[in-house]
């Protein structure tokens, strides 16, 4: 992928991600930021191509890693649809030619030969959100696909010439056994991908789901049963070989996602499209600047063809914000780098965190691997009352 001729030479790294708020049918579960209506397709091509554009000042000497196409369901787009955009990425962006480039795809919107067209336009990665390999559980949460649609999605991508792909799971749903969760999990294991996302369900406010656990027409699993199929979890999938490097995240060896990792490291990322979050912080003394992309596709649309952001929250992050975060993200992911969280604040880690750490070490929910402190999977399960015992406010 080449960049606009004249853009400066590479200085720091970062990530590009495109939010596609397009959906063939919006899910019970699922609160990011899409719509079934598709007639703004074309004004949303065209903010794209204007936001992209203007990030290129922001993002000068930027050598980009890592491309992410998500939604939504990005699938759902054309082929010279999808085409504007990365079009629109290569001109105004550096990005590397070994770049991770990823695209979202959902069974039920893509055929074989849109996934070769992907591979063309320079794809080397797919994020298939199959969710499930039982009729019965992808009913309950409103999927288009079948399971056999699914395992066809995967050998259609396979097919197509990628030798890099993500399954999407979702666990611990209302009603599932262990035995059931277990089949999921064996058989997208069968289907020999390199990467495994495994998400437990979450019941988000403000989403179908949450009406209907309200109302009592739907009951959630207790919290031992949604613990014991995490850590069934994570013992399947540790056991078929792949590495537990967060919370929900599982990949053979060299295979996990580069996208995903940068923004659990703070590197920079801008993020285009309704709802989108962004992230530049180039380190040192350098300010750390967050801002999100206003939750609506029409405002979005049309604050970019009136020439304004289409931002409606941005801060600037003090040194104690960055180093909760740095606490949290390194938790779920890689393992706290002590180094980095004794660089983040002038007063280092406190007399508490230093007691807290050497506390779940003896525990057995962490243990110290070099400059690194790791969770066990016991201490995964327990991730977030960690988190609060370690943070700075």
């Amino acid at each position: 992928m080449n960049a606009e001729k004249g853009m400066t030479s590479p200085e720091w790294h970062g990530g590009l991600y495109v939010h596609v708020p397009f959906c063939e049918r919006k899910c019970s579960y699922c609160d990011f930021y899409s719509v079934e209506n598709r007639s703004l397709v074309e004004d949303f091509l065209s903010a794209i191509e204007e936001e992209i554009r203007t990030s290129a000042e922001r993002g000068r000497g930027m050598h980009v890693d890592t491309v992410y196409i998500g939604g939504g369901t990005p699938s759902v787009l054309t082929l010279p649809q999808m085409r504007r955009i990365v079009d629109a990425l290569r001109c105004w962006h550096t990005i590397d030619p070994h770049a991770e480039f990823t695209i979202e795809v959902n069974p039920g919107t893509v055929t074989r030969e849109a996934l070769s067209e992907f591979r063309m336009l320079g794809c080397n990665r797919l994020s298939i959100g199959i969710q499930s390999f039982d009729d019965a559980e992808l009913a309950f949460l409103e999927r288009i696909h079948s399971a056999d649609e699914a395992r066809g999605c995967v050998a259609d991508a396979r097919a197509a010439g990628f030798e890099n792909l993500s399954l999407d799971l979702i666990t611990a749903l209302p009603g599932q056994t262990v035995e059931g969760c277990v089949r999921s999990l064996e058989e997208a294991v069968a289907l020999q991908p390199e990467h495994i996302s495994a998400y437990t369900l979450i019941i988000e406010e403000h989403t179908p789901l949450f009406d209907r656990v309200k109302e009592g027409r739907v009951v959630p699993l207790d919290d031992a049963r949604e613990t014991q199929c995490y850590e069934t979890t994570m013992a399947v999938l540790e056991r078929a070989g792949f590495e537990h490097y967060e919370v929900s995240s599982f990949a053979r060896p060299g295979r996990r996602s580069r996208h995903n990792s940068a923004y659990w490291n703070h590197t920079s990322y801008f993020g285009f499209g309704p709802s989108a979050h962004s992230f530049l912080w180039k380190g040192g003394d350098a300010q750390a600047r967050r801002w999100a992309n206003v939750r609506s596709i029409g405002a979005y649309c049309e604050r970019l063809r009136v020439g304004q952001s289409p931002a409606d929250q941005e801060e600037t992050l003090t040194p104690d914000q960055l180093f909760d975060e740095a606490v949290f993200l390194g938790l779920r992911s890689d393992g706290l780098d002590m180094g980095v969280l004794e660089g983040l604040r002038a007063e280092g880690l406190t007399r508490r965190q230093r007691e807290t750490l050497r506390e779940i070490c003896e525990a057995g929910l962490a243990f110290r691997d070099g400059e690194r402190v790791r969770l066990t999977p016991k201490g995964y399960v327990l991730c977030d009352e960690i988190c609060a015992r370690l943070l700075v406010s």
